[in-house]
């Protein structure tokens, strides 16, 4: 599992899934030939994507940033078109670091579409789903708790029951930020979904960004490269260009959750990359 230091806090990548998208929905209006020198798409024209959770470490605290895309949450068919080709093992990823889903203290959901919150409630019979994450606090903004219990034509296909009813008693929601630890802030963003929200940590002359979808593999850094499945493009390209130019006067660290290829990039000044941990390729068959 490949981790991160950043001041005080210490980030290790889990194993949450992989799903396969199409690239031209994923890039939006980026024609084809711009993309794919940066994330090679496959026959169909999907690219490849990440669903791992990172575990941040700080001041002897587990949290969790979003869940991973769970296990027997889809349907065949769904598997088949989202090219779900692995699902989760954050629980063995856990046993690994000696820890089990009990000693998750809080988790950070940047927003609780299907593949980034299958993996908070578990099935334990036929229609039957019980918390995955007991002891923790599950954070979230407020418009996107309410949107997940309340979705619109559009985002009902991503706002999934079985994924918020067992967590209801968990779920604790912010406005506008929250500061989760000393230098560990949720802020709100809306762009790819209304509720939206980025995760920023501080330390000294160190800073960490976990942009979410907003800026979802390395090959979005481009202000203007946002998804055809955002929900409002145009926040995205805002809160984009505000938090990448933040990022580049602190020289910080941006941290991935979907990259199939980097865990993280550090940026300069000019916004060129400095430091980057790749992804190992692992064969979890």
């Amino acid at each position: 599992m490949e981790k991160l230091k950043v001041g005080r806090a210490s980030l290790t990548w889990l194993n949450g899934g992989v799903t396969h998208l199409d690239g031209g929905a994923m890039f939006g209006v980026v024609p084809k030939a711009l993309w794919q020198g940066k994330y090679e798409p496959n026959e169909k024209n999907q690219i490849e994507l990440r669903t791992d959770p990172i575990l941040l470490q700080i001041d002897g605290k587990n949290f969790l940033i979003d869940s991973g895309i769970g296990n027997e949450k889809l349907t065949e068919k769904q598997l088949r078109n989202f090219g779900v080709l692995e699902q989760s093992r954050v629980e063995e990823s856990l046993k690994q670091l000696d820890l089990s889903v009990n000693d998750i203290d809080a988790v950070l959901m940047t927003h609780l579409h299907y593949d980034h919150a299958s993996g908070l409630t578990k099935k334990v019979r036929e229609d039957e789903y019980e918390t995955v994450f007991k002891n923790a606090v599950i954070y979230t903004s407020e418009v996107e708790w309410h949107e997940m219990r309340h979705p619109n034509i559009r985002s009902v296909n991503s706002y999934w029951e079985k994924n918020w009813k067992p967590i209801v008693e968990q779920v604790k929601t912010f406005d506008k930020e929250v500061e989760i630890a000393d230098g560990l802030k949720m802020i709100h963003t809306s762009g790819h979904s209304d509720g939206h929200a980025i995760i920023v940590f501080e330390e000294g002359n160190e800073t960490l960004i976990h942009m979410a979808d907003i800026m979802p593999t390395h090959a979005h850094q481009n202000k203007l490269w946002v998804l055809a499945y955002d929900d409002y493009p145009i926040s995205s390209v805002h809160e984009k260009e505000k938090w990448m130019d933040f990022g580049y006067r602190k020289e910080a660290w941006y941290t991935f959750y979907h990259d199939a290829y980097y865990r993280a990039v550090k940026f300069n000044q000019a916004g060129e990359q400095t430091e980057a941990i790749k992804r190992e390729r692992y064969n979890y068959s």
